[in-house]
């Protein structure tokens, strides 16, 4: 009887565990399951072609202009495809911090192309070397060996003695008023500065290796090409591109390895002393100098001084160049600009005096205000060089995918209305008794980029402007040839890895009184 009644307990049991179990189950389920994140929304951008991607909404204007009207459809931060290529374009300050503040480490790395890695030695130099122990080597030796502050300082020689040749020219056409090639001579004079400060007085090969790098320039959108498409198009077969790239890669090799086979006889010559502070050292001394005393973290070879020496001509000839051509073309076309800018030269250099000395520059102060809304209106990179994360992230809410190549439109930011009144204006007062400077903290102005990749040799590219910018002014008045009124000037833009002028600068100089 017990033994039944046990029995009978026990079905019962049963059956309520059998009927309670999925309720259970459901529960603990419940209490189990991880609470649900909600979903990042899709990266915004326009809708692609097969095969070509995006490619046909950048065709027939500047890219940084086409890529502007798209982030006004779709937002700051937007998917594109070129080709086979995913890039994810930054169009805000918002947006731009968090790329190159927020998540700046994570975003250190740079895309290196297939031209790249045959032309600038496979990142060897400080511009697209992976990050790493041998980036951050290559970062403190430029910073504070190659362009510190002192080291500048010791090419004023080089700096007023190309200054004065480039007077001495514009002086000769004013005597007949032939127009000044104004393009022409800021291209010749930065390239000239940058020579003699890398590689010496007695660079031999100047013409050569400025050529190769023009040519280097002139491929970029050939071999973008041949990038953005697969090989059964043979893209690179038909531009010959990568052809042409070895034969520059050959050509660099050659000029800078005899560089360096004349230095390396100089220096034993004068028993290694050829960095004192009575003589200027060339940028190609200082890399053999610290190569050769060793004790570094990563070992400098010859391949990574000339790596470095092409990154810093490269990085300081065109660039430059493009930032006097803005400045004086938005000095011939805004005459009561010019006129207070030449007024505040003439009377701190006290009548022109040959030589500037630093405290001239410190006050300068409307000039500076002249070159930073240079810097605004015309970055002579207006689409900064790309980006590539290590991780995914989130970014204003959306999720940046691993290994995505990020682009950043300056121009975009620095001519947004909502950060800018009066944005298409040149309005240098718009930075007086302002905060912003071109240290990469404001990201509403990041001319020079921010961050770790934030460019070194920008105290270097703009001393020489300031100087030049001062004498010019000084010395001469300005006016378009044929009696052209200045606000009929050309301000077309040409984007070509820098963001020159569609048309030369020519204008007639006239020797003040």
């Amino acid at each position: 009887m017990e033994l039944a009644l046990f029995q009978t307990m026990q079905l019962q049991i049963l059956s309520i565990l059998l009927f309670s179990l999925p309720i259970i189950l459901f529960i603990l389920t419940k209490l189990l399951k991880p609470t649900p994140q909600p979903r990042s929304p899709p990266l915004p951008g326009p809708s692609h072609l097969p095969l070509i991607g995006n490619l046909h909404h950048l065709l027939g204007q500047p890219t940084h202009h086409a890529l502007h009207r798209l982030a006004t459809i779709h937002g700051p931060i937007m998917a594109l495809r070129l080709g086979r290529l995913n890039l994810i374009i930054i169009s805000s300050p918002e947006a731009a911090k968090a790329i190159m503040k927020t998540h700046d480490l994570n975003f250190s790395d740079r895309p290196l192309t297939p031209g790249g890695k045959t032309v600038l030695y496979s990142g060897a130099g400080l511009a697209f070397a992976p990050y790493g122990p041998r980036w951050r080597q290559h970062r403190r030796i430029c910073t504070l060996e190659i362009l510190s502050s002192r080291r500048v300082r010791s090419f004023s020689s080089i700096s007023q003695e190309e200054v004065s040749n480039l007077l001495s020219r514009v002086s000769s056409l004013s005597q007949s008023k032939t127009p000044v090639n104004l393009t022409g001579e800021f291209l010749s004079f930065s390239n000239a500065v940058t020579s003699r400060a890398a590689f010496g007085k007695k660079f031999r090969h100047g013409d050569k290796f400025i050529g190769g790098v023009k040519e280097f320039f002139h491929l970029g959108f050939m071999e973008n090409l041949a990038e953005m498409f697969p090989p059964f198009l043979c893209v690179d077969v038909i531009t010959g591109v990568r052809r042409r790239l070895r034969r520059i890669r050959r050509l660099f090799d050659e000029i800078l390895d005899e560089i360096i086979m004349d230095h390396e006889v100089r220096r034993h010559k004068q028993g290694d002393e050829v960095d004192g502070d009575d003589q200027v050292v060339d940028f190609v001394d200082v890399l053999l100098r610290i190569r050769d005393e060793g004790g570094l973290e990563v070992p400098l070879t010859d391949v990574h001084v000339k790596a470095l020496i092409l990154d810093i001509f490269i990085g300081g000839t065109d660039t430059a160049a493009v930032i006097l051509e803005w400045a004086m073309s938005e000095l011939v076309k805004n005459p009561e600009i010019m006129k207070k800018a030449q007024e505040e030269t003439r009377r701190v250099l006290k009548g022109c005096k040959s030589k500037m000395e630093e405290e001239d520059i410190n006050k300068l102060k409307y000039l500076m205000l002249v070159i930073k809304e240079t810097l605004r209106l015309h970055p002579p990179l207006p689409l900064l060089v790309p980006r590539v994360n290590m991780e995914e992230c989130k970014v204003l809410d959306y999720v940046i995918p691993k290994g995505s190549r990020v682009i950043i439109n300056y121009w975009a930011i620095s001519r947004d209305p909502k950060i800018w009144e009066d944005a298409e204006s040149f309005k240098p007062e718009r930075f007086e008794g302002s905060s912003i400077d071109f240290k990469g903290g404001n990201f509403e102005y990041i001319p020079f980029g921010a961050g770790r990749r934030m460019c070194p040799g920008s105290t270097f590219g703009l001393a020489n402007v300031v100087l030049l910018l001062a004498h010019l002014l000084c010395y001469f008045d300005w006016e378009l040839p044929g009696g052209g009124q200045a606000e009929d000037l050309d301000m077309t833009e040409l984007f070509g890895g820098t963001m020159g002028r569609k048309t030369p600068l020519s204008v007639i100089a006239t020797p003040c009184d």
